[in-house]
């Protein structure tokens, strides 16, 4: 059985299809295919809140390529989502209307707490040390997911359209910072030893920079020397030098800016990275929705 997630956003364009394994009572997911296309619909959605005709032509073609590729891996169940870029964009809805009229894809705009109840759906709550408490950072290409875990449940959430394309094209504002600000502050404050997760391209990579071991966390000091040194570097170095890839290597930047400075006003002096994202969230909602519909046809 497969299940295949869509991912519409801001920077690139995501497909996993995944393979899902029955292991007892237990359903699990195994990645099998993952596609990334750099559409960067948020150059377009930030500054003309509106997406161009040009991309809205390579979105098109791009989700009749996964919808294609659905078929070939012969795909029992999907699910499509847009996030910020999609949302601010005044001709959202008549792109969403032609993705399903011309590729056959049913596509929805998710809201700013959707979004990170999806990326939840990981079950990242799971793995976390019940005694502890935790900020979730989830960075994208045109917002920022801000959750507080205490005693393994979500306290409180929040979406700042803060993001790394937005900030590449000069498109958030002093105001949403001091907000972002002001809510850390207000919602951290309380918590002593305070420790982060982060999620994102951008902070897997980073990540996978610092050479740290899978589930330990990364410092906020090794975490700012990766900074410096990547800052360093001219974006065409950051690309023929430290081998990033093109669409990877200028939004990496504002990424860091973003976590950096979160962690400082929360206090954060590590992060943990599980390395999953949005995906990875719409595949497990996908496995949680089946399950339960299976569950209702034995009650019945």
């Amino acid at each position: 059985m497969r299940y295949a997630a869509i991912d519409i956003g801001s920077n690139a364009v995501r497909l996993l299809i995944a393979d899902i394994i029955q292991k007892g009572k237990d359903t699990e997911f195994k990645k099998n295919t993952l596609i990334r296309v750099p559409l960067r619909l948020g150059d377009d959605a930030f500054l003309d809140k509106s997406i161009s005709s040009k991309k809205a032509d390579d979105l098109v073609k791009t989700m009749g390529a996964f919808k294609q590729l659905m078929d070939v891996y012969k795909v029992e169940d999907y699910m499509a989502c847009a996030t910020s870029a999609m949302r601010e964009a005044k001709n959202g809805a008549d792109i969403v209307a032609r993705v399903k009229n011309e590729a056959g894809i049913e596509l929805e705009i998710v809201e700013g707490h959707k979004e990170a109840d999806i990326i939840y759906s990981t079950h990242i709550a799971e793995n976390l040390e019940f005694k502890k408490n935790y900020l979730y950072i989830d960075v994208g290409g045109g917002s920022t997911e801000l959750s507080v875990f205490a005693n393994g449940k979500i306290e409180m959430s929040k979406s700042f359209p803060v993001g790394t394309v937005r900030m590449l094209d000069n498109a958030d504002s002093p105001e949403t910072w001091e907000e972002m600000k002001s809510w850390i502050k207000d919602h951290t404050r309380q918590y002593k030893n305070l420790l982060g997760i982060g999620t994102g391209g951008n902070i897997n990579k980073l990540f996978r920079i610092s050479e740290e071991k899978d589930g330990k966390p990364l410092n906020i000091n090794k975490l700012n020397e990766i900074y410096l040194h990547l800052r360093s570097h001219s974006l065409k170095e950051r690309i023929s030098v430290l081998g990033l890839n093109q669409d990877r290597a200028d939004v990496i930047i504002p990424a860091c800016e973003i976590y950096l400075t979160v962690m400082k006003w929360a206090g954060i002096r590590q992060i943990y990275v599980p390395r999953v994202g949005m995906v990875d969230g719409i595949i497990q909602v996908l496995i949680d929705k089946n399950i339960k519909q299976n569950d209702a046809k034995i009650a019945l």
